[in-house]
């Protein structure tokens, strides 16, 4: 078990928050999750990794949030990202559990607060598709269950994107929105 604190020549304080990072997929289970280890202090089991760098180290260091807290000198945000991503992952555990209704044309519709989100069959692919507020997504899903994973994230997208989090959608930026372990994404 690496301590890296307790290691000359690794600086303390001084380092930037990069990034946190949620490693369980959707759908996965704790049992199934490949955990990982703060590199500072050695403690297991950490599931949201926080990202740091130091302008004195070549590699980014992988760390838990309190290592992260202390070598950023940063007491707020590293709770409060860890927190967001808390959250964001039990709404997309609640969002499977939401009970989506059915229109009289026969597609699955569910309403959030003023907003509408329609799951639909395109006719020629025999594939699913997601519209939200009328806004036809570009991309088609092969089950109806990647299409609602899909919807999530367009939500929570648009979502962040209106509170400034985010940047409007860029059509050649392939890491937006993922699907784990399908290798797709919804733009």
């Amino acid at each position: 078990m690496t301590n890296f604190w307790k290691q000359p020549g690794v600086p303390h304080k001084g380092w930037s928050l990069i990034d946190v990072i949620d490693i369980r997929d959707y759908g996965q289970g704790e049992e199934d999750t490949e955990f990982e280890t703060c590199i500072m202090c050695g403690h297991e089991k950490i599931r949201y990794v926080h990202i740091v760098e130091h302008q004195e180290i070549d590699e980014e260091f992988r760390v838990g949030c309190v290592c992260a807290e202390n070598m950023t000198n940063d007491y707020v945000n590293p709770g409060k990202k860890e927190r967001n991503l808390r959250n964001r992952a039990n709404r997309r555990n609640n969002w499977s559990k939401r009970n989506w209704k059915i229109s009289q044309k026969g597609n699955l519709y569910l309403k959030i607060d003023t907003h509408l989100i329609v799951i639909f069959e395109e006719r020629k692919s025999k594939k699913y598709k997601v519209m939200i507020d009328k806004v036809v997504g570009n991309m088609t899903f092969e089950s109806i269950e990647l299409a609602k994973l899909g919807a999530f994230l367009g939500v929570e997208y648009f979502k962040d994107w209106a509170s400034g989090e985010n940047t409007p959608i860029d059509q050649n930026d392939e890491k937006q929105f993922t699907l784990p372990g399908e290798g797709l994404n919804i733009i």
